[in-house]
């Protein structure tokens, strides 16, 4: 909700904030901390910024084009891994326009790219299609999240301002652990932060026969203070750079026990490789699927100048061709063994967990939020960054 100027209120009721202020209690205080707190206390009109972890916020020079003062809106770039009909992009979506204090982009896959990981398309021609959605600039196109988050950034699909903010989501589904690695929506954060504009994946710890449509209203409910923040934050220069914050909210989002700041845990679901029978599945059936056992397909009229490079083989679908492999090329058909596969994920028994991890604290009932960097040297910094700045956002319980 708003004031009657403008400005972000962020109302999140004291019962969803959990053991973050004793996570800034627990930190011992520098002595510049100990300093500021000192002059703090003397000073008449306290100052609330965090000197001491200046150096891990973005400066507001990176924001000059977007400003909070009524002449124009900040833009906030939507994407996810689930594609355009996905019931979190549309409940996300349809709650930053209720508000009216921005202006929404909508880039998203035209199918779903949920276990892409940081892939982009390369020497590919990517189709950009406009979509209907009431209110924002959308796009559907037919590439990974990631070449959503830099074909939109690069300038060349939407005109006007920079987006302020990206948020990948809200996702189906974990992304804890290291299923970040597999993430499509966690890399469609993580490319923006690589183009220099601060990012938030959103995911929604979504369970058979347990979750239901509506937890994705609720998930928007529960997060939109935040996300609130965030752009305010930005806009003003004091929201932590270098890093981006992946999401996690549990299964029934307004039954948290509130938000919890965690770092990436080491929880993975187990890879398994199933044979698929020919007899059930004859080899056309794969031909005639653009994302059957990960083919790739090209249209017909690309020029193979390298003599021997690749083969092609003439499919039953018309202007379709497959390009094979240079190891494969010149073997006759009847001399090779074929083989098919399906891969699944087969998730874990639940063990021991920290719930100061992000996979423990989710599955506990808690928010995970985590901060992921680029690189793994600045950990201890951009925690102490986003600690300071979720302690400012969200009010510690009395």
């Amino acid at each position: 909700m708003t004031t009657s100027s403008g400005s972000v209120k962020n109302a999140i009721p004291p019962t969803l904030v959990s053991n973050l202020h004793q996570v800034f209690l627990n930190r011992n205080p520098t002595k510049e901390e100990e300093e500021s707190n000192h002059q703090t206390k003397n000073n008449a009109e306290p100052s609330h910024s965090h000197s001491h972890s200046h150096s891990q916020f973005s400066s507001s020079s990176s924001t000059e084009d977007t400003v909070l003062d009524g002449s124009s809106k900040p833009v906030v770039l939507i994407t996810n891994s689930d594609g355009i009909d996905s019931s979190g992009l549309t409940h996300l979506v349809d709650a930053l326009l209720r508000q009216g204090l921005y202006d929404i982009h909508v880039c998203v896959p035209q199918s779903d790219k949920s276990v892409s990981g940081h892939s982009v398309t390369l020497r590919e021609t990517v189709e950009a299609s406009s979509a209907e959605i009431s209110g924002a600039a959308a796009f559907e196109v037919s590439g990974s999240p990631v070449d959503c988050v830099s074909l939109a950034l690069s300038g060349a699909l939407f005109s006007g301002s920079r987006p302020t903010l990206v948020i990948s989501g809200i996702n189906r589904g974990t992304s804890c652990g290291h299923l970040m690695f597999y993430s499509g929506v966690v890399a469609g954060a993580r490319e923006a932060l690589l183009c220099g504009v601060p990012s938030l994946s959103i995911s929604v710890n979504w369970k058979k026969d347990e979750s239901q449509e509506t937890d994705f209203k609720d998930a928007v409910v529960l997060c939109l203070p935040l996300i609130n923040a965030a752009i305010r934050d930005i806009v003003k220069g004091t929201f932590p750079k270098s890093c981006f914050l992946n999401i996690e909210i549990p299964t029934s989002p307004l039954s948290s026990k509130g938000f919890k700041l965690t770092k990436q845990s080491m929880w993975r679901s187990t890879p398994n490789w199933q044979a698929v029978s020919t007899t059930r599945y004859p080899p056309g059936h794969f031909l005639a699927s653009k994302q059957g056992l990960g083919l790739q397909f090209a249209q017909i009229g690309r020029d193979a100048s390298t003599a021997g490079a690749a083969r092609k083989l003439t499919t039953q679908r018309k202007n379709l061709e497959i390009v094979e492999s240079i190891g494969a090329a010149g073997k006759p058909d009847s001399n090779r063994i074929k083989k098919y596969f399906r891969l699944e994920f087969l998730e874990k028994q639940r063990e021991d967990i920290d719930d100061n991890l992000d996979y423990g604290a989710l599955e506990s009932g808690f928010v995970a939020v985590t901060a992921l960097s680029l690189s793994p040297h600045t950990e201890k910094n951009i925690q102490m960054a986003v600690s300071d700045w979720i302690s400012s956002v969200l009010p510690s319980e009395q």
